[in-house]
């Protein structure tokens, strides 16, 4: 509002948002636009999670934001020609979501979804840029060989790796490339931030970009350990500490901790604890006592969560063969392709897969660079 309301100024507009849309000082940006002298909101859209970003289910219907009176159309659930006919309504498409950094948020397929409609429409498209939480200079995991689809792979359909350091208008940018929508798109760039911060350097209040990421340890941990959901161990859901343990019945912390040592990972440190979900979203051991390892940032610019879920799951299959499991569909679907849990399953040593991905990523460093606004 301070340095781009010309791109604004008599328009009639959209927002594509949810609870993470708000200034500094904690206001909705749809309270905010609502104010702004000579622009009109008339329509918003919510992805995953919903408006509030309270939801953790699927098939969210559409609604009214009882604050503004305005219609909410769900892109997550709720009728996708609804929402392409709102467009018909508005001059601008804003689009203003925390992205949390890592290839499984479905933030960007969401927002790839309705910016190639916009380009259908004739509509101009500015993504309010925010920054990756995580910082932005490492690119870690493994990369996406091909292309997917924003419509039936919403959990990463980038060829990104799991940990991409990009900001959600970087990766807006690459889309609209990549795909060729030809979106008349603008990123309004996040003012002040630089690749090497983190969203705890920035000043900002931190609000929850999803129901299970209570803080920003959480989110330095979930590029590698959200692996885990596709499998049958809790990541912590239904506790105040997601993605930032492990943990089943029959976990021998201990031993797991002691095979860790084989295949070391810098700049963490891996403890025993014990935790309880509580209606875990997950539906993983509701209510049962588990023992687990805890996971505690210890050196940011060192620690590669990827390679820690790597080595997590080599010792697990190790020191539980006959009690640890992949769930194979959703495990591959994160891991996009089974390559992965097949050389876990091979035996195949957490090294060597750490090696396999090191020429993707060079080459992912440079396919990126044409993207980067920061």
């Amino acid at each position: 509002m301070s340095d781009s309301a010309h791109l604004i100024a008599g328009k009639r507009l959209g927002l594509l948002t949810n609870h993470t849309g708000i200034d500094r000082q904690g206001r909705r940006d749809a309270d905010v636009l609502l104010t702004a002298r000579g622009a009109r909101l008339v329509v918003l859209f919510s992805p995953e999670h919903g408006f509030r970003g309270t939801e953790d289910r699927a098939g969210l219907p559409d609604s009214r934001d009882s604050a503004t009176g305005l219609p909410i159309y769900s892109l997550y659930g709720g009728s996708r020609s609804a929402a392409r006919s709102a467009l018909d309504s508005i001059d601008v498409l804003l689009i203003d979501l925390q992205d949390i950094g890592a290839r499984f948020y479905t933030y960007i397929a969401t927002a790839t979804q309705l910016m190639r409609d916009a380009a259908r429409a004739g509509k101009r498209v500015i993504v309010l840029d925010r920054p990756d939480p995580i910082g932005g200079r490492e690119v870690q995991g493994n990369v996406r060989a091909r292309l997917g689809s924003p419509d039936s792979e919403l959990v990463g359909f980038l060829p990104v790796p799991m940990r991409h350091g990009m900001t959600l208008g970087e990766l807006a940018r690459m889309a609209n490339d990549i795909m060729a929508i030809g979106a008349d798109l603008i990123v309004v760039p996040a003012a002040g931030w630089t690749r090497t911060m983190f969203y705890d350097e920035t000043g900002l209040p931190w609000v929850k970009p999803s129901p299970n990421m209570p803080d920003l340890e959480s989110a330095l941990s979930y590029p590698g350990l959200c692996l885990f959901e596709g499998t049958n161990l809790s990541v912590g859901r239904g506790t105040s500490v997601a993605f930032q343990v492990l943990g089943a019945p029959w976990l021998d912390p201990a031993k797991v901790i002691d095979r860790l040592r084989a295949s070391p990972v810098a700049g963490v440190e891996v403890t025993p604890t014990e935790f309880m979900p509580v209606a875990p979203t997950d539906g993983k051991y509701a209510g049962v006592p588990l023992r687990g390892v805890q996971i505690r940032v210890r050196d940011r610019g060192r620690y590669d969560p990827t390679k820690l879920a790597v080595a997590l799951l080599a010792a697990l299959r190790a020191v539980h063969p006959d009690q640890f499991q992949f769930r194979a569909a959703s495990f591959d679907r994160l891991a996009t392709g089974p390559e992965l849990r097949t050389a876990l399953e091979a035996g195949r040593s957490p090294e060597e897969i750490w090696t396999g991905w090191e020429q993707d990523l060079a080459r992912f460093r440079g396919t990126r660079e044409k993207y980067l606004i920061y």
